[in-house]
């Protein structure tokens, strides 16, 4: 099996600018699709694990915890990053991807397959913004942070401590577990070095709005492809009763929890996720679906 450590790097080039990625194993595509302030060493333990039957590609979005800025014009608002995650797909022609979101990453995910589904034959939803939870209550701060000159630095500034980072606003409530010292300052350093980073920091806050959750709920109907809703009941930021509606309003969704952890369960509980992700993958995919 291959090790995160082993995966390929590539960059691919979209409309937007670059897009740096890890690429492991062979089969069947899956995409993984992090949250704000995140990357892809959110799923280290889990693509390896995956990578056993499946490629498996890890970018790192353009979410604040990500190396190469883009365009300086780029739109970085969720319908903005929806359309990136599909030139991304577009660009390395993918089929029939398996979709998986988590955190920030699954709203995207929400508006990629309700506008730009042409590419995605399975969506995987672990807990992420939905509805009306975009942004969560406690984090509704940061997109007025995000309008105050130098603010997004001082913030940074203030997690260089690692014991920080385990405060509720920071990482506390979205891992049960502390992140390793390596993942969490790979999630913060890009923004205190480069100013770019910082600034579609801002940017993708400024555009953060509970009317595009709600627009794509309106639309999750008409996405006739398998669904799996793999979700914490025990998470404090994205409720459990979102898990259960998502599942109800997607028309071939079904509802897997995953215990002891809280939205970060790529983190909490890899080796589940995993196996979830990876049985629901094996999974045909009806002809209707496919057509």
């Amino acid at each position: 099996m291959s090790t995160w450590e082993e995966a390929a790097v590539h960059e691919v080039t979209v409309p937007q600018g670059t897009i740096r990625y890890r690429e492991l194993g062979t089969g069947e595509s899956i995409v993984l699709v992090h949250g704000l302030l995140n990357n892809g060493l959110l799923w280290r333990e889990v693509a390896p694990a995956l990578a056993r039957d499946f490629r498996v590609l890890v970018p790192d979005w353009p979410l604040g915890s990500h190396d190469l800025p883009l365009h300086e014009a780029t739109d970085l608002s969720p319908p903005g990053l929806a359309r990136i995650v599909a030139d991304f797909l577009d660009a390395l022609k993918l089929e029939n991807v398996t979709l998986v979101g988590n955190d920030t990453g699954g709203a995207i995910c929400q508006i990629v397959v309700t506008k730009h589904a042409e590419r995605v034959g399975r969506l995987v939803l672990t807990p992420c913004d939905a509805y009306d939870n975009f942004l969560p209550l406690m984090f509704r701060p940061l997109q007025l942070l995000a309008r105050v000159p130098g603010a997004i630095l001082a913030i940074g500034t203030s997690l260089r401590p690692r014991r920080a980072r385990r405060l509720p606003f920071a990482f506390g409530w979205l891992s049960k577990r502390p992140l390793p010292d390596d993942v969490s300052d790979a999630f913060l350093l890009p923004a205190l070095r480069d100013k770019r980073i910082r600034r579609e920091v801002a940017a993708v806050l400024r555009g953060i709005s509970k009317d595009h959750t709600r627009r794509a709920a309106e639309k999750l109907g008409e996405f006739d492809r398998p669904v799996l809703i793999a979700w914490a009941p025990d998470d404090k930021v994205f409720p459990f009763a979102h898990a259960e509606r998502l599942a109800r309003d997607f028309p071939d969704a079904r509802l897997e929890r995953i215990e002891d952890s809280y939205t970060y369960v790529s983190v909490d509980q890899p080796q589940r996720t995993a196996e979830l992700i990876a049985a629901f993958a094996r999974e045909p995919v009806p002809a209707a679906s496919r057509a």
